[in-house]
């Protein structure tokens, strides 16, 4: 099975056209139709020591949630971690993919599977929806579909999913669930709310956006990994508001990925990297 195919199962599953428009989704560094997938890495960032794991383990594949390549480079002379990544894959043939906010707007993405984690059940999408056409078959394809068609199907997307537990619980026993879910040192959160815990909105990553429709939606909690301090006033007994950090929201978003490429792609070795990328040092 080449690489190629390996991403089309990617891309069929997030297509790129829900992807935000400051994004930079998808192919990063390599080719994909001419080399077979001798085994894929799944991450959160890329980094040069991710790059030497995917050496070690014999990969020439490296999918991962953020884009290596976000802003574009002018010159590669090494003077940075992003540049000196990029020349490291170039070298040893290793192909780059990433699915970020494509993945986060998806069915069964990046917010589905935090709110699996949480135990939350009747996941649904909230806030403003992103509806796409695209193939039927080439999901990835950056080819423009014509609506209509036999060969083409909607797609729909959105940057939150809102979810309820079976048994509500109170706050805080939510937030002691968090901790022990996400492995979180430290929630950052509003005044505890003196109501039971049901419905829950979430958005992983940089989040805050999401606030006022969460509210909206009626969700008696928040969770995201950014917010702006703020943004935390005037929602006392609103809403429960509980930040857990970007990298601990988006960590299992790499499983995401092996259950992709596991269903589609059988044979294809799968590894989830061992490398923590968080930058943030808790002390």
């Amino acid at each position: 099975m080449n690489i190629k195919e390996v991403v089309n199962a990617l891309e069929k599953f997030a297509p790129l056209p829900l992807q935000e428009g400051f994004d930079n989704a998808g192919l990063q560094i390599g080719l994909t139709e001419t080399h077979e997938v001798s085994g894929a890495l799944l991450c959160l960032d890329v980094t040069e020591k991710v790059v030497d794991e995917a050496i070690a383990l014999g990969c020439n594949l490296i999918v991962s949630h953020h884009p290596l390549l976000f802003h574009a480079l002018k010159r590669i002379d090494g003077s940075n971690d992003v540049q000196r990544t990029l020349v490291k894959a170039l070298k040893n043939d290793i192909t780059v993919v990433s699915m970020h906010t494509n993945m986060d707007n998806a069915t069964g993405g990046v917010n589905f599977k935090m709110a699996e984690k949480m135990g939350l059940t009747n996941m649904r999408f909230f806030g403003q929806r992103k509806e796409i056409v695209v193939s039927a078959t080439t999901t990835g394809s950056t080819e423009e579909p014509v609506e209509g068609t036999s060969q083409t199907e909607k797609v729909i997307g959105a940057s939150g999913v809102i979810g309820v537990f079976e048994e509500p619980m109170d706050a805080m026993s939510f937030i002691q669930m968090l901790k022990r879910v996400f492995a979180v040192e430290c929630v950052q959160a509003n005044q505890l709310l003196q109501r039971p815990i049901r419905q829950v909105a979430i958005c992983g990553g940089a989040g805050a956006f999401m606030l006022g429709d969460a509210i909206a939606a009626g969700a008696d909690a928040f969770v995201t990994g950014e917010m702006h301090y703020h943004e935390y006033f005037d929602h006392e007994q609103e809403i429960q508001i509980a930040v857990i950090g970007h990298y601990q929201s988006e960590q299992f978003t790499n499983e995401v990925f092996r259950e992709i490429i596991e269903q589609n792609c059988p044979g294809v070795k799968c590894y989830l990297t061992k490398t923590v990328t968080n930058p943030i040092v808790y002390v």
